[in-house]
C-alpha cells in the first residue's frame, strides 16, 4: 500500500503550508460550506414531517448523547403527528368538521355542551396534533364552554405534511376562528395557543385575521431566532452562527421570513384580555423571553409563572394552578 499522498494532494498540501492566510481561508470556507450543508438539511428535517416514519425516541431533552449527536448531523427526522386518541376516549361527544374551501384541507373537532357560555378554539404547539388539547378542552367543556380543535396544517387529520413553525399556521388559526364564530352565534370567543399555537394565534391577531374576546396563551416564544438558538443549546452545540443559518434555510425552504417572526412584535396588536401561562425551568422559552411578549401585550394582560415547570403540558404538570388562573379569567368574559 503506498504510503504517500498522490503527486496533486501532495503538492496541494504543500502549497498551503507555504501560504497559510491562504490555508486559513480554505479551511474556513470549508467549514462555512460544510455548516451550511447541515443547517440545510436541518431546516428540511425540521419544517417537513415524514408521514411512514415511527414517532422517535422523544423530546431534546430526553436524547442520549449520542442521540444529540445523530439530531445535529441529520435533523430531527419527525414523524408526522397523528391524533392518538378522540375525545370519546375522555368521554366528550363530538363531531368532526373539515374546512375545505381554500387549502390545505383542514379538520376540527367541535365539542358542544348544553347552553354554552361561548367558544374556545384550541391550537397546539409544534410536532403536536389537535389530540394533546384534550384535556384543556375537557376541562373548557367543565365549565361550560363549547370547544373546537384545530390540526394545523401537516398535522393530525389536516392536510400536508410541511410547517411554517407558525407564520402559516397563522392563516389557521383565522379560518377556524371564523368557523368557530359563525357557530358561536354572537357568544364570546377565547383563543388558547400552546407554544408554536401561540405564536400562531398572535401572529393572526396582529395581522386583523382575529377578533377574539379573550387569549389565553401557554409558553409563547418572543422570536423564532431565540427559540432556534436554544435548540442547539439543547443539543450542547454554540448556537452562533448555528441557528442563523438554520434559520436561514429554514425560511427558503418553508417560504418565510424566519427572522421576523416575532410574536414580542405581534403582541402589540391585540385589543383583548391576555392570561399568559408558562413554566419556569422551560429551556426552550426563558423566562425573561415570555417577559417580553407579556411586557408588549396591552392591559388587561396577566402573567402566571408555574414554579418547577418545564415545556410540557401545564394542566397535568399543575392542574390546580392551571385552573386557579384559568376559571377567574373565563368567568369575567
Amino acid at each position: 500500500m503506498p504510503t504517500t499522498l498522490a503527486p496533486f494532494p501532495r503538492r496541494a498540501f504543500a502549497a498551503l503550508r507555504r501560504h497559510p492566510i491562504r490555508a486559513f481561508f480554505v479551511a474556513a470556507l470549508s467549514a462555512f460550506l460544510a455548516l451550511n450543508v447541515l443547517a440545510f438539511s436541518h431546516a428540511g428535517a425540521l419544517t417537513r414531517f415524514e408521514p411512514a416514519r415511527e414517532q422517535g425516541p422523544g423530546t431534546l431533552e430526553e436524547l442520549s448523547l449520542g442521540q444529540r449527536a445523530q439530531t445535529l448531523v441529520r435533523g430531527p427526522r419527525l414523524a408526522r403527528p397523528r391524533n392518538l386518541t378522540s375525545p370519546s376516549d375522555h368521554g366528550l361527544p363530538y363531531t368532526t368538521e373539515v374546512l375545505g374551501e381554500a387549502s390545505p384541507r383542514l379538520e376540527l373537532w367541535c365539542l358542544d355542551p348544553p347552553q354554552p357560555r361561548g367558544v374556545v378554539l384550541l391550537c397546539h404547539g409544534y410536532g403536536g396534533s389537535k389530540s394533546a388539547l384534550l384535556p384543556a378542552a375537557a376541562e373548557f367543556t367543565r365549565l361550560g364552554w363549547a370547544c373546537v380543535l384545530l390540526d394545523f396544517r401537516g398535522s393530525g387529520g389536516s392536510e400536508g405534511n410541511e410547517t411554517s413553525l407558525g407564520v402559516h399556521e397563522a392563516d389557521d388559526v383565522a379560518r377556524a376562528a371564523r368557523f368557530a364564530r359563525q357557530r358561536s352565534a354572537g357568544s364570546p370567543l377565547i383563543v388558547f395557543g400552546n407554544s408554536m399555537g401561540a405564536a400562531a394565534v398572535l401572529r393572526s391577531v396582529y395581522l386583523g385575521h382575529v377578533q377574539a374576546d379573550g387569549l389565553i396563551l401557554e409558553a409563547p416564544f418572543n422570536r423564532l431566532l431565540a427559540t432556534v438558538r436554544h435548540r442547539f443549546e439543547l443539543l450542547g452545540v454554540p448556537s452562533f452562527p448555528s441557528a442563523e443559518l438554520l434559520l436561514f434555510w429554514g425560511s427558503v425552504r418553508a417560504g418565510i421570513d424566519g427572522f421576523e417572526h416575532e410574536p414580542t412584535t405581534y403582541a402589540a396588536g391585540v385589543r383583548c384580555p391576555t392570561l399568559v401561562l408558562h413554566g419556569d425551568r422551560d429551556a426552550r422559552v426563558t423566562v425573561t423571553e415570555v417577559q417580553e411578549v407579556v411586557a408588549a401585550l396591552p392591559e388587561p394582560r396577566s402573567l402566571v409563572l408555574l414554579e418547577g415547570v418545564g415545556h410540557e403540558p401545564y394542566l397535568a404538570a399543575r392542574p390546580e394552578e392551571w385552573r386557579g388562573a384559568v376559571e377567574p379569567f373565563l368567568a369575567q368574559r
